[in-house]
């Protein structure tokens, strides 16, 4: 039987982010892809012009019917949308046993708000103790831990904020730092720096969904954490260096890239 991974995510229509660039990355990884709908929004390249967030037991059914019958070997989460729907994902997720990546969406690459304070809050405090690996960018990992980052030290701090907060793993991506583009994964006890060549690109819609769900596909696969953020990286670079140049915004980035 092929690996399976789950997204618990939201829906763009464009096909650049959420559980649709999930799902395309699943497949070019050779894992089997299950998706759970938090909420649905109108946008493409250019806009995002509406976010309807799914009723939160409806959220908790749809992963239920998913864990009854084809249990994943890794999940991931996404957009949630409302304290509702964190705490209902918690809770379908409570005693599931294999490793959940948390990717803190709360704004999306258009500017408008995924998350508000009341859903920061409870992802704060039910499901980043649940998360085998958190993976916030540079002002999602400062609105976690209240540090603001502008360096890859200040990085290093706001992980270990996290990991005191309950995350197991912390992945700080440095996309938005001077230089290459350098995350850093800690686990607690070392970090590790991965870097890469930065692209001049206005092509990068659904990066971070991208990245996230090529880790949970290594997981599936039975990577070790490192080596599936190695993989991930290599990934989405490459996903970013050939994009297709749809879209007259920022433009989805290419989910058949080669995995190496």
């Amino acid at each position: 039987m092929p690996p399976v991974a789950l997204t618990i995510a939201g829906s763009d229509p464009s096909g650049g982010a959420g559980i649709q660039a999930d799902l395309k990355t699943f497949h070019q990884f050779g894992v089997y892809g299950e998706a759970v709908v938090t909420l649905l929004t109108v946008q493409n390249s250019t806009c995002i012009s509406r976010v309807d967030v799914m009723p939160a037991d409806l959220v908790f059914q749809q992963i239920d019917a998913v864990l009854r019958d084809i249990p994943p070997s890794a999940a991931k989460t996404g957009a949630l949308g409302s304290a509702e729907v964190v705490e209902a994902v918690a809770r379908a997720l409570e005693n599931s046993g294999f490793p959940l990546v948390v990717d803190p969406v709360t704004i999306s690459k258009h500017g408008a708000a995924l998350l508000d304070d009341r859903a920061l809050d409870a992802m704060r405090h039910l499901l980043l103790p649940c998360a085998a690996l958190f993976t916030p960018n540079l002002a999602e990992a400062a609105a976690f831990s209240g540090i603001s980052i502008e360096s890859l030290d200040d990085a290093r701090r706001a992980a270990d904020r996290l990991h005191e907060m309950g995350a197991r793993a912390v992945l700080v991506k440095g996309g938005h730092l001077p230089g290459d583009a350098t995350d850093l994964l800690s686990d607690g006890e070392s970090f590790q720096e991965f870097p890469a060549p930065r692209i001049a690109t206005r092509h990068t819609h659904g990066v971070g969904c991208t990245y996230s769900a090529a880790i949970v596909a290594g997981l599936a696969r039975g990577l070790g954490l490192a080596e599936a953020v190695a993989r991930a990286k290599r990934y989405v670079h490459e996903a970013i260096r050939t994009a297709p140049g749809l879209g007259c915004g920022a433009g989805p980035v290419n989910h058949h890239s080669e995995v190496v």
